[in-house]
């Protein structure tokens, strides 16, 4: 069997799933095989990061509340980080127009499998319905995905 290259597809889609597929007909992996290990490593990646948000979320809390404390002490100002960038408007942005939907749907896709996970947990994580919208759209965009890839690499023998 092909255990490097299954290992190195389902390590990658835990991180970067939206590139993943594109890279199996290129190894000379079958269709199935490709959709498989990618969706398989995007939704383990989802799993540990949705439910382990919490923890992150509050680590970076105490780490701002730490900074805040050691900056009051010292007398040093702590420089202030924009809170109205790019990004983030993007994100409030979809979270306004497609709601929960499409948070957990795109919001892992386009920015990564953890980041994508816990923004949305941050944003849905009370609600029972998020972790099977996050791994639904995992599915749904690794089929779209796979499908172009092959569709791709079909056209351009």
């Amino acid at each position: 069997m092909l255990w490097g290259k299954y290992i190195g597809f389902f390590g990658f889609s835990m991180i970067k799933f939206l590139f993943t597929p594109f890279g199996g007909p290129k190894a000379e992996l079958t269709f199935n095989e490709t959709y498989v290990l990618c969706v398989a490593g995007a939704i383990t990646s989802a799993a540990i990061f949705y439910f382990s948000s919490e923890y992150f979320l509050k680590k970076a809390h105490k780490k701002r509340k730490e900074l805040i404390r050691k900056s009051i002490e010292t007398g040093i100002p702590l420089k202030h980080k924009k809170k109205f960038t790019k990004a983030n408007k993007l994100i409030v942005r979809i979270k306004h127009r497609l709601g929960i939907i499409g948070v957990a749907f795109y919001a892992p896709l386009f920015l990564s499998i953890p980041l994508g996970t816990i923004i949305t947990a941050k944003f849905y994580g009370k609600e029972k319905r998020t972790f099977p919208l996050i791994t639904l759209g995992i599915a749904i965009n690794g089929l779209i995905l796979t499908g172009s890839a092959y569709l791709i690499a079909y056209f351009f023998k």
